[in-house]
């Protein structure tokens, strides 16, 4: 199939057009230069023959998930999303000038470098899962490689609410990465499928090549690959010198039975740390959201249209008013007016007065003998 044609880039405000970056099935994706503050973004732009509800809203969640989810530091930033001049819906991003799967692509990666950002990607995933949502497209393409050289994840196209709030009958299938029950549309996605996908992807950057492809090109049909991945008979990684505790955490991962899996990317991570202790490789941080921030206001996946007016799910009342408020509530003497401070009895005053002044003369009697010399 021939490659389109990228589409004319859009005039934005306060945005200088560099060059193209890549083209998708209904987007484009330029760099540019942002005036203020000044850096460089990707600008990722619906074409103007592909809006229509279905994917605008499509695009509209994609904005809507990666701002939501964009303070962990292993997924892509997002800076704004907008409507173009020419009626084109837009998000700026964060430019990453690399991506995994280009670089294993060139050799497969080293061990050390690959188990780091598996704790780091497991970490994002976590976070995704704890909001609520799926990613359902994870494979070494949606690995980006950032200005500082660390991976993020990226591309939240067609992610869906763990709940069936997303449209069910749509299924990811990048097929050399999807796992057995998503290519026998069993489930469009779960935690689980997540899980195989992430333990493919890892393998596919070791090895060079996905789990079930052959060397020999015609082995790697769609239906030939996707009958061995049901089968899913896992084979070792064919690199000298890796050790079995490797091959041990992905032949978990990829489990026939999704059952058999780590019940999280949370356990999935744990693991691949405690491969970095045992191989004396210094085990990464593992970061994820907390329950606080997963308990914040869901990304909703019914917006088809146009942004209007902000409906806000923020709480517009602060802890500072909620305390006053509960103050103003506290019960006072009678007819709400405060009660005056009470006086001292005229009794209790002359005692008071009468110690204090006993206390001063014998101060002055001791200081007259002491000065005479008596004492």
């Amino acid at each position: 199939m021939a490659k389109r044609i990228a589409s004319a880039p859009p005039v934005l405000a306060g945005y200088s057009y560099v060059r193209p970056l890549g083209s998708g099935g209904f987007a484009d994706v330029f760099l540019y230069e942002q005036d203020m503050p000044r850096r460089v973004t990707a600008i990722k732009v619906l074409l103007a023959d592909a809006v229509n509800p279905e994917v605008l809203r499509t695009f509209n969640v994609e904005a809507d998930i990666s701002a939501r989810l964009s303070a962990h530091p292993s997924i892509v930033s997002i800076y704004q999303a907008s409507i173009s001049a020419d009626g084109r819906p837009y998000f700026a991003m964060e430019y990453c000038p690399d991506t995994m799967s280009a670089r294993y692509k060139k050799a497969p990666l080293p061990l050390a470098e690959v188990l780091d950002a598996g704790v780091r990607i497991a970490g994002a995933l976590e976070t995704v899962h704890r909001a609520g949502l799926l990613h359902r497209d994870i494979k070494p393409s949606n690995l980006l490689i950032n200005s500082l050289g660390a991976p993020v994840l990226a591309d939240f196209g067609i992610a869906a609410a763990v709940v069936d709030e997303g449209d069910p009958e749509t299924f990811a299938m990048s097929i050399p990465w999807s796992s057995p029950e998503v290519l026998q549309e069993k489930v469009s996605g779960s935690i689980p499928s997540e899980v195989w996908s992430f333990a493919a992807t890892l393998y596919t950057l070791l090895c060079g090549r996905s789990p079930f492809e052959r060397p020999d090109r015609e082995s790697n049909s769609r239906e030939k690959l996707t009958q061995r991945i049901i089968r899913a008979r896992y084979t070792a990684l064919p690199v000298p010198d890796m050790p079995p505790i490797i091959d041990d955490i992905l032949a978990t991962a990829m489990d026939r039975d999704p059952a058999r899996r780590f019940p999280s990317m949370a356990a999935f991570a744990e693991r691949l740390r405690w491969a970095q202790y045992e191989l004396g490789i210094a085990p990464t941080a593992f970061e994820a959201a907390s329950a606080e921030w997963a308990a914040a206001a869901p990304v909703s996946f019914s917006d088809s249209g146009p942004r209007g007016p902000v409906i806000t799910t923020v709480a517009a009342d602060s802890r500072r008013a909620a305390r006053a408020a509960k103050a103003a509530e506290r019960p006072r003497d009678r007819d709400d007016v405060a009660a005056p401070a009470r006086r001292r009895s005229p009794w209790m005053a002359g005692v008071i007065g009468a110690v204090i002044g006993a206390a001063a003369i014998a101060i002055l009697g001791m200081t007259a003998l002491f000065l005479t010399g008596v004492i």
